[in-house]
């Protein structure tokens, strides 16, 4: 009998996880470093939801996508979008074949972690003026203190005027900063022989905004007015416009090359704005395909998708139903359900990259890398598959198979973010599951996932790029 070949064998019956660096030439690693310029731009410009779907309506509509409100009927090759309440932006490239035998579906999330401002957020204390804040999401609160922030956002006037506020960007704009203890006076409580430092407490998330009062000693808190006669002199702002104001603070830092090679970026709001923009920008080059595709950036994920602009409003079905009376005449919801029982969606967000300061976090042999491509997660949730969407085999053969036909799609699979029983989080897929698509989880591996800065590799955001358009066009 010949001599085995184990090397050969190895290879044929091991799964090979690539660095797609090393499997790359030089044109595709080129194509990277270019298409991540787009990138970055498009973070720099969507600190908000409202903020991202105003950038992404410009890109569609460079690329030729209409508002679907003023279409009376729609065929093959056609491309409309619609907004709901300013923060979900769907889009959609009609197909060959009729919507009734379903469509391709992205569907990313466009909200971050940040700091909003509280309802009554302004209050004065030691001749310093503050905005109280209140998290958004999951963070380390820790994390916030002494980074330079700035607030973006809207205020809402009496007379229904809308006030574009965006405080901090600019070389020339103050910022604004969260203060934290000198480590002088924060050696308390020892535990066995590490001293552990005071804990930051969400009430303590205050922003300093102000320190010159108003020269009048008959009022009692003048750095408070001080503040307010500012907002008011170059906003028409009063207190009690900051009740219906949605103002957030968030980290000035722009989105940044890392590293002496530029392999990676550093930027606020990865989580889940990669997602979002390589959905969005593998739709607008993709070529029409038999079925239509859809790309549906939605809102509130990072707090449990609920209220009217998450997965969970009815906005979805709306669209669907809509389309479907443009396209194929029919728009009853018990056709969409139809619709959403032949259909395919990828639930696009990010997972955990496996960093090698904190191994002892994850399944090494489960847990995605950076610049090792598209993450696959057959399923998120917590221990127990707790709170998750398992996708089926089928499915997850079905995407295999369709990437293994590009070169340059370098893709890696996930058994979930971090151990079973210390890690976990949750995505919109089981959202998407319960209206019975076929839906997976797939998108950017990042370090510091939901920190004032993440971090991604040029080469996983451009393999996803790949990997949803040649989706959205099968």
């Amino acid at each position: 009998m010949p001599k085995t070949n184990y090397k050969n064998l190895e290879k044929k019956l091991t799964l090979q996880k690539r660095n797609a660096w090393e499997v790359w030439d030089d044109k595709t690693k080129q194509s990277a470093f270019k298409f991540s310029e787009g990138y970055k731009k498009f973070l720099n410009q969507s600190k908000t939801e409202r903020e991202a779907v105003a950038a992404s309506i410009e890109l569609a509509k460079q690329a030729g996508f209409k508002d679907m409100a003023g279409v009376k009927s729609l065929k093959a090759g056609d491309k409309v979008y619609a907004v709901n309440r300013g923060k979900n932006l769907f889009l959609a490239k009609v197909g060959k074949k009729p919507l009734a035998q379903g469509f391709n579906m992205l569907m990313p999330h466009i909200d971050s972690p940040h700091l909003d401002l509280k309802v009554m957020p302004l209050y004065e204390d030691e001749n310093l003026a503050f905005l109280k804040t209140h998290y958004y999401g999951g963070i380390k609160k820790y994390q916030w203190p002494t980074i330079a922030l700035a607030l973006r956002g809207q205020v809402y006037l009496e007379n229904g005027k809308k006030v574009e506020i965006n405080i901090g960007e600019k070389d020339s704009d103050p910022v604004f900063m969260i203060t934290d203890l000198l480590p002088h006076v924060d050696r308390h409580g020892a535990t066995d022989s590490r001293v552990k430092s005071k804990e930051v407490l969400g009430e303590e998330l205050n922003l300093v905004v102000g320190s010159i009062p108003v020269k009048d000693e008959k009022i009692k808190e003048k750095v408070k007015l001080a503040v307010l006669e500012y907002l008011w002199n170059e906003y028409g702002i009063k207190e009690v416009d900051l009740a219906s104001a949605e103002l957030r603070a968030v980290p000035c830092e722009k989105a940044r090359d890392l590293g002496f090679d530029r392999s990676l970026i550093s930027a606020f709001g990865q989580d889940d704005l990669v997602c979002a923009y390589t959905a969005l920008t593998g739709a607008l080059d993709s070529r029409v395909g038999d079925k239509t595709q859809i790309i549906a950036m939605v809102d509130r994920e990072e707090i449990g998708s609920t209220g009217n602009t998450s997965v969970n409003s009815n906005f979805l079905e709306t669209f669907v139903s809509d389309l479907s009376e443009l396209v194929d005449g029919e728009d009853d919801l018990d056709q969409v359900y139809k619709i959403f029982s032949k259909s395919r969606a990828i639930s696009a967000d990010v997972t955990a990259g496996l960093d090698p300061d904190y191994k002892d976090a994850f399944d090494v042999r489960n847990t995605c890398r950076l610049g090792f491509g598209l993450a696959i997660e057959k399923y998120t949730g917590h221990g127990g598959k707790l709170g998750t969407s398992d996708a089926s085999g089928e499915f997850l053969r079905e995407l295999m198979t369709l990437f293994n036909k590009n070169k340059s799609i370098i893709y890696q699979l996930s058994g979930g973010m971090g151990k079973i029983d210390k890690g976990g989080g949750g995505t919109i897929a089981k959202y998407l599951a319960n209206r019975n698509l076929e839906v997976i989880d797939a998108g950017v591996p990042l370090f510091n996932m939901h920190a004032p800065l993440e971090i991604s590799s040029k080469a996983d955001v451009f393999c996803v790029y790949l990997a949803y358009k040649a989706f959205l066009e099968n």
